[in-house]
């Protein structure tokens, strides 16, 4: 005897054994139950979500000698002739192959006769929305006023593309896409029955695979299956078959990524190829790894959201921690756009590898998300000290004092800076307020922001510090009052400073790279006393 896929073997022939259509289940159940039973159904979703089942049990529970709590016996002679396809009350179509006026025609003189045998004519029509629209048209009439005795069943995928006037005639039901667990729960009671043995994890990834449809589960754990036949079913053996990729060189890519480490990408994905990884399916479980970083930033309760072990939510968590949402979302845009790309593509490696160089390097993009990302590096790189100016190679203060951004003048076309000693207590507080500037500014909101681009901060005497500006634009905003006291007190509440602080404008040509020092640090330096005239 021959082999029968497990999606055959195993398709529900009762109302009872359909798994994730509980809404479309009790519905159709308790019309039956109550005799309002409709003239016109349309079925529509997504493939592999149980339309044509559940059009097949509902055409065998209206004709059933002895239905059972609205399901069919599958044992009276009415069910087993629409089982075995002898019953001339149950026709299918499949509207790809007779999409045309001649076979809508045909049908209408097919429904003008009474069933020989039980009480209703039924007619699937799979993939509804292939008619033409002179088929459509056709069928208009016979669907609004059809004899009492006809049923139609339309199923469809794309029920966009059915016309208004077929939609206003038909009760609708929508089929969701499978859940996660309904799929790994339905594929555990299979390998049972058929005695396979296989990994809890290998089922979960096919599940996972089949992307909501229990059709492409069964035939996913057929494939693989029949690949490693007489073995336990793993993991790895699961990411062998459909090329996939573990989740562990997911969290390796993006921190590299995170890193800027371009080389390692591309040779990380040189592995994957040489691997015979499936580069689509990759981009796809790239996205969704992506995604559930995203979720684990921005949702409170991330963990009932993401179906995982603690191991890799743990492993997660960390990664999420490299980088902020906006750059995660910009790295999903850069995939999504990939995805859509590769499908066609003939050089689908080139694709991916452009891709990583645009994650790895902002600056080869210019839309707005790609400036944003390179503005907030900049902004931690003042914050943190670690700018590199335009005018030199040396991070900025590391042996002449704060200079402001921007500044383009060269050292050399200056006399060395002046170096003023100050007492410990305000070369302290000074040197904190310098190294937290950049947050502090960047802290305060966008409306402060942009008025202190290319300040610095000066002692001027106790517990006071002026702002030194450079343009007089910006010295006029943010010397204002108001200005000055919210910075005061966000230094206050954030740092338990207690500070005064004053603004000044800089004067042409003026030099704003002196060197504080502490008069301690000082006297070890010139091994001589110092006398502090008035």
């Amino acid at each position: 005897m021959s082999y029968t896929a497990l999606y055959r073997k195993w398709r529900p022939t009762a109302f009872g054994e359909v798994r994730g259509q509980d809404h479309i289940v009790t519905t159709l159940r308790n019309q039956i139950l109550s005799g309002r039973i409709g003239h016109a159904y349309l079925f529509c979703g997504t493939r592999g979500t149980g339309k044509t089942s559940i059009a097949k049990i509902f055409a065998r529970a209206v004709n059933c000698q002895n239905p059972q709590d609205g399901s069919p016996c599958n044992e009276c002679p009415s069910c087993k002739s629409i089982m075995d396809g002898s019953s001339m009350n149950v026709v299918e179509i499949d509207a790809a192959s007779n999409n045309g006026v001649e076979n809508i025609r045909e049908i209408r003189e097919q429904v003008q006769y009474p069933p020989t045998d039980g009480k209703y004519r039924v007619y699937i029509i799979d993939e509804v929305h292939m008619l033409s629209i002179g088929a459509f048209n056709a069928l208009l009439k016979t669907l609004e006023e059809p004899p009492s005795y006809v049923i139609f069943i339309l199923a469809t995928t794309e029920v966009h593309k059915i016309p208004i006037t077929i939609l206003s005639r038909c009760q609708r039901y929508d089929f969701k896409r499978i859940s996660l667990e309904t799929i790994a729960e339905r594929l555990r009671e299979l390998i049972q029955a058929e005695k396979i043995e296989a990994e809890d994890k290998a089922l979960l990834y096919v599940a996972k695979a089949a992307d909501g449809s229990m059709r492409d589960a069964l035939s996913l754990l057929d494939q693989c299956v029949a690949f490693h036949y007489g073995k336990t079913l793993t993991y790895d053996n699961v990411l062998d078959v459909l090329g996939a990729v573990d989740t562990a060189v997911f969290s390796k890519m993006f921190r590299a990524v995170c890193q800027g480490r371009t080389r390692d990408c591309i040779k990380e994905l040189e592995e994957l190829v040489i691997q015979g990884r499936e580069l689509g399916q990759f981009v796809t479980d790239f996205i969704w790894y992506m995604r559930n970083l995203l979720l684990t930033q921005s949702a409170e309760d991330a963990e009932g959201l993401l179906d995982m072990s603690e191991e890799n939510l743990k492993q997660l968590k960390e990664d999420a921690g490299l980088t902020d949402g906006s750059t995660l979302m910009r790295y999903i845009r850069i995939f999504s756009e990939l995805s859509s790309q590769i499908r066609f593509a003939a050089q689908k490696r080139v694709l991916v590898e452009v891709a990583f160089i645009k994650l790895t390097k902002p600056s080869m993009e210019a839309n707005l998300d790609s400036i944003l990302q390179r503005l907030a590096e900049l902004e931690d790189q003042v914050a943190s000290g670690t700018v590199v100016f335009a005018s030199s190679s040396q991070p900025a203060g590391e042996d002449s004092g704060q200079k402001p951004a921007g500044s383009e003048a060269r050292d050399s076309d200056y006399p060395p800076p002046e170096t003023v000693s100050l007492p410990s207590a305000q070369i302290e507080e000074l040197n904190f307020i310098r190294s937290q500037w950049g947050k502090i500014v960047r802290e305060m909101g966008m409306s402060i922001r942009p008025s202190f681009r290319d300040t610095i901060v000066e002692p001027s005497g106790d517990n006071c510090l002026c702002i030194v500006f450079s343009d007089a634009t910006n010295y006029a905003i943010g010397s204002r009052p108001s200005v000055l006291g919210d910075l005061e007190r966000y230094i206050e509440n954030t740092y338990g400073k207690k500070l005064y602080l004053k603004s000044r404008l800089s004067g042409a040509g003026e030099r704003l790279d002196t060197i504080y020092v502490s008069e301690d640090e000082l006297k070890d330096k010139i091994h001589m006393d110092i006398t502090i005239e008035d």
